[in-house]
């Protein structure tokens, strides 16, 4: 099982910014995929998650309001539309996958770097 995350950039602060995850080579349907983010110097933290088969989002407080997490089941792809971007959300963000009857998130993209300016 391979998760390709693209979509992250440098941008000014306000702006909006797509990120995509595409899992490939999955044999089972996940449980919950979800984007993290790792910002220098800080420990890696939940950004959005979203229940596979029911499409229930869970939003950090840091981000609620202002990102907004979406899957397309057909292409076993999740997104994270993050709009009015702070400074403070620059990290590199990775997807995971949480697989059904695992506590824990086992399989993670290689991340993409969210740059913004103010």
């Amino acid at each position: 099982v391979q998760l390709q995350a693209s979509g992250g950039g440098l941008v000014q602060a306000g702006d909006s910014l797509r990120l995509s995850c595409a899992a490939s080579g999955l044999t089972f349907s996940p449980l919950i995929m979800g984007w993290f983010r790792q910002a220098p110097g800080k420990e890696r933290e939940i950004v959005a998650t979203i229940t596979w088969g029911t499409g229930r989002p869970f939003y950090a407080d840091s981000v609620k309001g202002r990102f907004t997490i979406s899957r397309d089941s057909a292409k076993n792809t999740v997104f994270l539309q993050m709009d009015s971007l702070k400074p403070e959300d620059t990290a590199v963000y990775y997807c995971a996958v949480r697989r059904p009857g695992r506590d824990n998130y086992s399989i993670w993209g290689q991340g993409t770097q969210v740059t913004v300016s103010s």
